[in-house]
């Protein structure tokens, strides 16, 4: 009997797996508010998915040293992680079912985000789906975020999947554009799907097409 060569899909986290925009922008008002700081709401949705020193470079100027970067960036995912346990936190509709599809079919998957990993892990016990995923991969990870494509060669590599054997599920144009630098195929999910460049797109996980995967890497 043949055996099939290794796939793997990499799931980007927040916006993607589950909705989380609505705490990530409370956490970031209040702690830039406690912080003295202005809040600027459609900067951080314009920014939403990038690394947390990216958009404070970009909303604080060159100014701002790299220690009130970081104070500010742990002090917000402190914060969100709290408002997690606190509030609790949904899987979009469809995830849940597909993580379990994908891994009875054989599919590796992994997590590739920019969160820093605490709040990676504590995603994975709130929702309870830490057993689809045999790697994570944080902001932490890397040394460029996305669209640099280092998260999903670090993913791809973690898994031992090639790369050309991988499909990357996002929810932001960085993270598309960041699958096509990797020379990986991409599923867009989201508000925004339409207007993404991806190889298969959907409003929700649960919209995709039951081959939405295997049209992208078929099983060989």
């Amino acid at each position: 009997m043949k055996l099939s060569h290794p796939r793997a899909v990499l799931w980007d986290m927040d916006g993607t797996l589950l909705d989380s925009a609505a705490l990530h922008w409370q956490a970031w008002a209040e702690t830039m508010a406690a912080a003295g700081h202005r809040n600027d709401t459609d900067y951080f949705i314009a920014t939403f998915g990038q690394r947390n020193d990216t958009i404070l470079r970009g909303l604080l100027g060159p100014r701002a040293s790299e220690d009130e970067i970081a104070r500010l960036s742990d002090a917000k995912e402190a914060h969100y992680r709290k408002l997690v346990r606190a509030q609790g936190v949904e899987l979009f509709p469809g995830v849940r079912a597909w993580l379990a599809t994908l891994q009875a079919a054989g599919w590796r998957q992994a997590i590739a985000s920019s969160a820093p990993r605490p709040n990676i892990e504590t995603i994975l016990d709130v929702t309870n789906i830490a057993p689809y995923f045999g790697a994570a991969v944080s902001g932490e990870d890397v040394q460029a975020g996305k669209p640099d494509p280092q998260v999903f060669l670090l993913a791809a590599d973690r898994l031992r999947t090639p790369r050309e054997r991988c499909v990357v599920v996002e929810d932001s144009p960085y993270g598309i554009e960041g699958a096509r630098r990797a020379g990986m195929k991409s599923v867009a999910v989201g508000t925004a799907y339409a207007a993404l460049p991806a190889d298969v797109a959907a409003a929700l996980p649960a919209d995709l097409p039951a081959d939405a995967f295997e049209r992208l890497v078929a099983d060989d």
